[in-house]
């Protein structure tokens, strides 16, 4: 390759992340004892609006503990989309607890709100909403939804630092909510997630379980059994660093999405476009996915490579979790079909989105893109 490869995402580590780890370095804070855990805990569930902050290993952690924290077991059922990534699946598995699926919106690539409702049983427990790649889930019928029926909501904002619903903070609508902090999120720890949540009894819960459960008078007696999901004072430093110019961040990742948008805008025939806004929020394109017409006659895993041969880096799509080869092992979703999921998982990919993409890295990826896809 004559040019340098663009990988789909680089952080961005340019503010007080070096002085922040430094210090730890220096005092000797580099456990999960350290103070920056609780600095980084209070200032993000402050930002969200939040009561409780529990800071955990990363975000799939943070679902287990969720799912831990609730109770959920067998005889219960939990709704969720049917694309998303397996973590938010694979602990309501493990419970034993039964995981019902729904379809994806075509348009925002969130999940259909419409047919979460025929999906409720007197068995339901709860409903996991995930927010997908830029834009919300549209929160007030699934809201309307869950308090009609006494359902718990489960808010994954694991993509949404910084993003709103109607104004009002993504992480802040559920009875509990959960974010990730891998390097690909605008808020990174390099591994890292939070569960917030108002609820006093959850928080207590959460805290206890990434925590073994130990008890606070008789540490090595156990009641209940937990993990070791604890986060580092060194990556709570990080966290810190990062929080401080989140509204940055978001206000960059808006410009490159939008500039994409400008340069792909009626030169990609047959190609869907991330939706730039609803009537609810503003794209913050956490990826910017494009999505191929299958008459096209190719799919993106085809586009994916020709493009990594070109020098730019590229992700698929989720893939739905009723197609996943190790849930179908045990039996579940049999004969289950979600149209939808299907479609953008085999033809929708992701290409450079980190926020360390550079202005003219933008226009070699939408050069290259057009190239291939024109």
């Amino acid at each position: 390759m004559s040019e340098e490869f663009i990988p789909v995402n680089t952080p961005l580590l340019n503010g007080n992340e070096e002085k922040y780890l430094l210090d730890c370095i220096r005092t000797g804070w580099i456990s999960s004892e350290g103070p920056l855990i609780k600095k980084f805990e209070a200032q993000f569930s402050a930002q969200v609006g939040r009561k409780h902050g529990i800071a955990v290993s990363n975000g799939t952690a943070a679902i287990d503990a969720v799912i831990e924290a609730l109770n959920l077991g067998p005889g219960d059922e939990v709704i969720l989309p049917t694309f998303t990534i397996i973590s938010c699946i694979s602990q309501i598995v493990r419970s034993g607890a039964k995981p019902v699926l729904v379809d994806s919106d075509p348009v925002t690539w969130n999940m259909d709100v419409a047919q979460v409702e025929e999906k409720i049983t007197p068995r339901t427990k709860a409903i996991m909403l995930v927010h997908i790649y830029g834009l919300p889930v549209d929160m007030d019928p699934l809201l309307a939804l869950a308090k009609k029926h006494g359902l718990k909501v489960i808010e994954d904002a694991a993509e949404m630092h910084g993003q709103t619903y109607k104004g009002k903070p993504c992480g802040s609508f559920g009875d509990i909510s959960i974010f990730s902090f891998y390097p690909n999120k605008h808020i990174t720890t390099g591994e890292g997630g939070m569960i917030v949540t108002d609820d006093d009894q959850l928080a207590e819960d959460c805290r206890s379980l990434r925590n073994l459960c130990f008890q606070p008078q008789k540490r090595f007696v156990h009641e209940r059994l937990g993990w070791n999901l604890r986060m580092t004072n060194i990556q709570a430093a990080l966290g810190v660093a990062q929080l401080e110019r989140l509204d940055e961040f978001i206000k960059l990742k808006r410009k490159m999405g939008l500039l994409y948008t400008e340069l792909f805008s009626g030169r990609l025939p047959d190609v869907q476009l991330p939706l730039a806004k609803t009537s609810y929020a503003e794209n913050i394109y956490w990826v910017y996915g494009l999505v191929v017409d299958e008459k096209r006659g190719f799919d993106a895993e085809e586009i994916i490579r020709r493009l990594g041969a070109k020098g730019v880096g590229c992700r698929p799509f989720f893939y739905p979790m009723h197609q996943q080869p190790v849930l179908k092992r045990m039996g579940l979703f049999e004969n289950e079909s979600y149209p939808v999921a299907e479609r953008i998982s085999k033809q929708g990919f992701y290409i450079p989105s980190g926020l360390a993409l550079t202005e003219q890295q933008i226009h070699r990826v939408a050069d290259v893109v057009m190239k291939e896809l024109t």
